[in-house]
């Protein structure tokens, strides 16, 4: 597994700024999954954005990207710059309090090559973030990870992370405010 985390990547101002900006500017809206053969509301609100090129196509859905917000140009630079990745497009979720989640999975579609780097930005409330192997070790065991991520952090995962583990927002019944959360992606045609 090869992952990189910052937990202040981010300043508490800068920060807030973005999510505001955010919160105004990115049409969210409620996208359909397929799942076990039939389609759900996604238990968040998000929004593809990226270049025009930039298509993406998950859980059986294209989605065509919106443009940059004015808000988002000058993170995706300064992601690309802290990563060495050149991102075309970024998927926002918004989970609007601890009801919202997203399941087990890992971002290894095809469009995205065999070792994608997945920039993971967090504004707003902490939420835990988890991720487990998809194999068991020389023991039988299933490695698990577990991350607090705050409000400006930023989690990179690089090499065969999305191959070999799954990640997941989980649920929580404790009391959180609104989360956005920026994962970048560079599609590859």
């Amino acid at each position: 597994m090869d992952v990189e985390f910052d937990a202040t990547w981010m300043s508490a101002r800068q920060a807030d700024l973005l999510f505001a900006g955010l919160l105004a500017q990115v049409p969210w809206s409620r996208h359909r999954l397929r799942m076990f053969g039939r389609e759900i509301d996604a238990p968040r609100l998000s929004c593809w954005i990226g270049d025009p090129d930039a298509s993406y196509r998950y859980s059986g859905t294209t989605f065509a990207p919106h443009p940059w917000p004015e808000a988002l140009r000058p993170v995706r630079e300064a992601v690309s710059a802290a990563t060495g990745v050149a991102y075309n497009s970024v998927l926002a979720n918004l989970y609007r309090d601890g009801n919202d989640a997203m399941g087990w999975h890992s971002d290894d579609e095809r469009e995205l090559g065999p070792e994608p780097v997945i920039a993971s930005l967090s504004l707003g409330a902490t939420r835990r973030f988890v991720l487990k192997a998809r194999a068991p070790d020389t023991e039988g065991r299933l490695a698990r990870h577990a991350l607090e991520l705050p409000h400006g952090s930023l989690l990179v995962m690089r090499g065969d992370t999305q191959a070999r583990f799954r990640h997941a927002l989980p649920r929580t019944a404790r009391p959180v405010g609104p989360r956005i959360n920026l994962t970048f992606r560079r599609i590859l045609r």
